[in-house]
C-alpha cells in the first residue's frame, strides 16, 4: 500500500488569502458608517426637494440667498479639502511639524466655513425667516444645518488628531484615524457641492 502524505491545512491555503490589517477592518467600518450618513443626506435632500415650494407666503429662496456668502463658504470648505490631501501627504512622508501645520490650515478654513454659515442663518432668522416661518425653511435649515453640524464634529475631530500627534507622534493608530477623518472631511465637500447645486443656485433659478 502506498503512503500518502497530507500537507497541514495551511499549506494548502491558497496564498492570496491573508488576514485583514487593522487599517482595512477600520476602513470598512467607517465606509458602513458613511453609508448611513448617506441615507441620512438623502432623506434630507428628499424632503428639502418635496417642501421647497411650500413657503406659506413667506420669503422664497430668491429672497434669502446671497450667493456672495455662499461662494465665499464654497471656497473654504474646497480650500480645506485640498489642504487635507497635503496633510495625507505629510503623514505619509512622516513630516509631523507639515502634518500639523496643515491640519491647522484645514481647522482655520472649516471654521471660517462654519462662521459664515451661522451668519447666514443668524441673518436669516433676525429677518423673520426662521425655520419656524414655513415648510420650505424647516427643510432648508435641516439640510444645511445637518452638513454645518457636521463640519463641527469635524472641527473637534482635528483637535483630537493634534492633540494625539503632540502626545504619541505619528503612531499606527494615528494613520488610521487621520485616514478616516480625511474620508469624513471629502465626503463634507462633495454633500457640500450638492447643497451648493441643489439648494442655493437652483434656488434662485426664476
Amino acid at each position: 500500500m502506498s503512503h500518502v502524505s497530507i500537507s497541514p491545512a495551511s499549506e494548502l491555503a491558497p496564498a492570496r488569502y491573508q488576514p485583514a490589517t487593522k487599517l482595512g477592518v477600520t476602513g470598512f467600518g467607517f465606509y458602513v458608517y458613511l453609508l448611513s450618513d448617506a441615507i441620512l443626506f438623502s432623506a434630507l435632500f428628499a424632503t428639502f426637494a418635496v417642501l421647497k415650494t411650500a413657503t406659506a407666503g413667506g420669503p422664497t429662496a430668491r429672497d434669502l440667498i446671497d450667493l456672495k456668502n455662499v461662494g465665499l463658504e464654497t471656497a473654504c470648505l474646497l480650500s480645506s479639502s485640498f489642504v487635507c490631501g497635503l496633510a495625507m501627504q505629510a503623514a505619509e512622508a512622516r513630516r509631523p511639524r507639515e502634518l500639523a501645520g496643515m491640519l491647522c490650515v484645514v481647522f482655520a478654513l472649516g471654521a471660517g466655513f462654519l462662521g459664515l454659515e451661522l451668519r447666514e442663518f443668524a441673518g436669516m432668522i433676525a429677518a423673520g425667516a426662521g425655520p419656524d416661518r414655513s415648510a420650505f425653511l424647516s427643510a432648508f435649515f435641516a439640510l444645511v444645518g445637518a452638513h454645518g453640524l457636521h463640519i463641527t464634529v469635524g472641527l473637534i475631530w482635528i483637535g483630537l488628531l493634534l492633540a494625539h500627534l503632540a502626545t504619541m507622534g505619528l503612531s499606527e493608530s494615528y494613520h488610521r484615524r487621520l485616514f478616516c477623518f480625511s474620508l469624513f472631511w471629502h465626503v463634507l465637500d462633495v454633500v457640500w457641492i450638492a447643497i451648493f447645486t441643489f439648494v442655493y443656485l437652483m434656488g434662485i433659478q426664476p
